[in-house]
Order: C-alpha cells, then structure tokens, then sequence
C-alpha cells in the first residue's frame, strides 16, 4: 500500500510538472509572438492630429510622415511652386511622438489575457520651424525668381513721347513666413496649400535724370543753335531738373536773362503784398491788362500809385531780394525814355563766361522766377511759406495771381505743348532788341496736371534773330515733354 501511495503520489508530481513546463512554453511562445508582432494603436488614437488606430508603429509612422511631411504648394501670382516641408524649415520628431503614443500600447500581459482594448493615444504635434531656414528659401527660391520689380515709363529717344512702363510685385517675406509656419504646424485635415502674401506696386513716374536726357536729346536734334535755360519743378516732392544747353554742350545754369514780360510777376507780388483786401476792381483790371494783354503802362501805373511813384520798381527789386532771389530785378519803368534807377551786379549779370547782355532794366533767371512761382502756388494753396513770412502776403492775394495768370490763354509757347483741358498759370514775355530783332523768348508758368503740379520756366536765346514760329514749336515740344513725363501713357488718369 505504500508503494502505491508513493508512486501515485510521484505521478502527481509529475504531472504537475509537466502542466507547469506545458505553461511556460505556452508562456514563451506568446513572448516570442508579442517580440515578433508590433502591436496596434487602440481605436480612436490620435498623434499629432492623425488618426492612426488600428496601425502598428512603422504603419502609424508611415502615415505621420505622408501627411505632416506633405510638401505644401504655394501660389505666387499665376506661379505654383511644390516645396518640402524640410525646405520650409520644419523638423519633427516621429519616433519621440510614437514613443509617447506607444505609452497607451497594452503590454504582454494585458495582451496575453486578451486585454488589447486600452485608451486611445492622443499626443498633440510637437514641431519647430526653422525662421532662418524659412526665410532663405523665400528668399533666394521664391523672391529672386518671381518678384518684379516695376518699370518705369521711358522716353522716346529725341521725342515728347513715353514707352509704357508697368507695375511690379514683391513677395512680404514676413507675412509669407509667418502664414507658412502657421500651416506647417496645423492640424492635419488643413490644406497643404497657401497662396503667398505679394505687395503689388505701381507703375512708376519716369526718372528725373531722364527728363533732362530728353530735353536735351529734343533741343539737339531740334537744329536749335541758341542758349536755352530750363527749370522744372515737381510742387509734390520738390524735385528740381535745372541746366542750361548750347550747341549741345552742357554749360552751367544761372545765366542772366533779359526778363521782359515775365517780370511782371514780380510786379503783382509787389503790389499786392501792400494792398489790404479786399483788392479793389481798378487793380485786378490793370493786372489782367499787364498780363493777359501783356501791356506795360499798366505795369507803370501800378508801380508807380503802390509802390512809392518815382522808385516804384526799386521796390520790386527789394521785394525780390528780401525773397533771396539776387539775381532779379526792375531798375526802372518800361515807358520809353524811362530813367535807369540802379545799375544792378547780380550773380548772374557778373559771370565771366557767358553773357548774353541782357536788358539793363529788368533781369533774372530761370531758377529765380521758378522759386518764385513755387512759393506762389505754395502761398495760394495753404497761406504758406515765404511770401507769407516775408512778405506778408495771404493765401486770397496768392490765389489772384495764380488766376490772372491762369487767365492769360494765348495757345503758344509752353502752352501749346499741354492739352487744352489742363491749367496753367503762365506769363509769356520777348521784346525786339534794339535791332528791331528778336533775340530773347521766355515763358514760365505753374502747370496743374493730373499726374502732378509744377513749375516750368524756359528761357531761350539766339545772338542772331530768333525766329518767333521756330521757337514756338521747340518750346511747345519741349513743354509736352514735361506735361509727358508727369503725366505719362499708364499715369494720365488722376
């Protein structure tokens, strides 16, 4: 009976080895199994914004790199450009975001009691984008390629006439890199495309340097072989085109000119600037008659009842010098037989290399009459500036020159180059020289234009007779070159 007992009692211990070592091996094999076989994300986990339940690791990766890795299309103007997001300086960890997701994976053992059904993964996006990165490749792939700086308007070589010229565009790197970073670390589902931010500019003015070019280019072809001095003025920016031309050499501005009618805008600023408002009708008449009619006893009559009788036009002279214009000036009346005042030294009639003897009663130069109509369309247009400090002008006394001006439409000289719609104010002015011919033509005026308001005064001498009907014509061309270049093909439309 102990026998029995013993062995049974050895079976028992054998067998329950037996399921033990049946157990281990079972054990080993899932072991092996869950070693061999990645397990799979539980339903609904999310990485970064990307589904990914029911994928293994190297399947969630894949679809992580497909859709956070995606190229982006970007859109400049009608131009489709592909870029990696490695290009647009995105960098970002996939194995640290699926070692972070991995943390819901079950382990061996809730897998080998069939426990697979854990909480879903949510890890958010943990991504940087390279500023630097970024904005080189704006830079230098996008900018250099497809921005387009705007062209100006050129001028027809020896011409009035301008070639179009056209607007242009610029990428805002700034905004462009900033909406960039904004898609790149988006959730996915955004698109993957983005049209860039681009400053679209207009279509330039023409260079200034460009509008001497072509006036010079016109007088030389033109076939004129006198001195022309020329002075414009852009009331908006204040920039100034000077020179003077002779023989189609360049020689320096500031010549002494015999003024002739044009000093009669001296004379208006004169009298007005002594006269309290409201101004009566007997002067606004002799102002029409001076300067539309371009008759001279009116100039007389007004100098001489406003401005102290006999040295009336002393007063000018004064007037003028107080404005810092020193090389303008009336030395007396214009009656025939009139007294010389004052023999005057300017800084122009003094020049040692040019001279075109001018009128010992009244002188001055382009620059100077120019400065004067700019502070008079500055005066009339606000009650600003020199007129109104030194002179004690008023905007309502700037605003009658500028119409008595306006008013004298007489179809020729600078006039002529500018359509009939357009304003200018303008006082022309030539006289026979004591030969009986013509050697001086001038005309300076404020041209209010579409594209821009300016002065222009233009001065041309011959030392023998200038023509009046050629002059008209290069004067009138040269005028519509400076009406062209404020108001060219694509700027003509206020």
């Amino acid at each position: 009976m102990q026998r029995k007992s013993f062995s049974r009692s050895r079976l028992l211990r054998g067998l329950g080895a037996g399921f033990l070592t049946i157990a281990v091996l079972l054990t080993l094999i899932q072991f092996l199994r869950f070693t061999r076989q990645q397990p799979v994300f539980p339903n609904g986990s999310l990485i970064a914004g990307v589904p990914v339940g029911g994928l293994d690791r190297t399947a969630a990766k894949d679809r992580l790199s497909q859709v956070i890795l995606a190229p982006v299309e970007l859109r400049y103007q009608n131009a489709a450009i592909l870029a990696t997001a490695a290009d647009l300086g995105l960098t970002v960890d996939l194995d640290a975001l699926l070692d972070s997701a991995s943390q819901s994976l079950p382990s061996f053992w809730q897998r080998l009691w069939n426990q697979t059904s854990g909480a879903p993964a949510n890890v958010p996006l943990n991504a940087a984008v390279s500023t630097e990165t970024l904005r080189a490749y704006l830079q230098n792939q996008v900018a250099a390629r497809y921005d387009q700086p705007p062209q100006p308007p050129i001028p027809v070589p020896a011409s009035p006439q301008y070639l179009s010229g056209s607007g242009g565009w610029t990428l805002d790197v700034d905004a462009a890199a900033a909406q960039i970073t904004t898609l790149l670390t988006a959730a996915p589902g955004a698109s993957r495309s983005l049209d860039l931010p681009v400053t679209v500019t207009n279509e330039p003015h023409p260079l200034p340097q460009n509008l001497q070019i072509q006036l010079e280019q016109i007088l030389d072809v033109s076939g004129f072989d006198g001195l022309a001095e020329i002075y414009v003025q852009d009331l908006n920016t204040d920039d100034v085109i000077h020179f003077a031309r002779q023989n189609q050499q360049d020689i320096t501005p500031g010549i002494a000119f015999t003024a002739a009618s044009t000093i009669k805008v001296p004379i208006m600023v004169s009298v007005l600037s002594r006269m309290e408002e409201p101004i009566s009708q007997d002067v606004l008449d002799l102002f029409t008659a001076m300067v539309v009619k371009s008759e001279n006893p009116p100039a007389d009559t007004l100098m001489d009842a406003y401005l102290g009788g006999n040295l009336g036009p002393l007063e000018v002279t004064k007037d003028m010098q107080t404005l810092g214009l020193q090389s303008t000036f009336i030395a007396g009346y214009f009656y025939f037989g009139a007294p010389l005042l004052v023999a005057y030294d300017t800084p122009a009639n003094t020049r040692t290399d040019i001279n075109l003897q001018p009128d010992a009663y009244n002188q001055t130069t382009p620059a100077d009459i120019g400065v004067l109509l700019a502070d008079i369309y500055t005066c009339a247009k606000d009650g600003s500036g020199p007129l109104v400090d030194k002179l004690s002008m008023t905007q309502k006394k700037c605003q009658i020159i500028v119409d008595v001006l306006s008013s004298n439409r007489n179809g020729v000289l600078l006039e002529a180059g500018l359509p009939e719609s357009v304003q200018i104010a303008h006082k022309h002015g030539w006289v026979n020289e004591a030969d009986g011919l013509l050697h001086n033509l001038s005309d300076v005026g404020i041209v209010y234009s579409p594209g821009g308001d300016y002065v222009i005064t233009m001065y041309l001498y011959r030392t023998d007779q200038l023509l009046f009907d050629e002059a008209n014509i290069w004067m009138g061309t040269l005028s519509q070159a400076v009406y062209n270049y404020f108001n060219p093909p694509q700027l003509a439309q206020p």
